[in-house]
């Protein structure tokens, strides 16, 4: 179906093409890398559930429940493993 005015969808492809390679669209991610958490995002998280939590011992079972505490100081937490 084409007429006056109407672009034809090669045409709109290409641009659209164009347009993404060139936009802030982050590329596709692997299996792998979804399971990957900066430490920004841990910090953020942790602050979250600070904020929400009712008390320190909530606070400290949400942490651990989410992983993003580790059982001794000097490892990852479960989430950046």
């Amino acid at each position: 179906m084409s007429g006056p005015g109407r672009v034809p969808a090669q045409a709109t492809g290409e641009r659209f093409a164009r347009e993404a390679s060139s936009s802030a669209i982050p590329s596709q991610r692997s299996a792998a890398d979804a399971y990957r958490v900066s430490e920004d995002q841990v910090h953020r998280a942790r602050i979250v559930v600070a904020r929400n939590a009712a008390d320190s011992e909530d606070c400290r079972r949400l942490l651990d429940m989410l992983g993003l505490i580790a059982a001794s100081p000097d490892q990852l937490p479960p989430v950046r493993r």
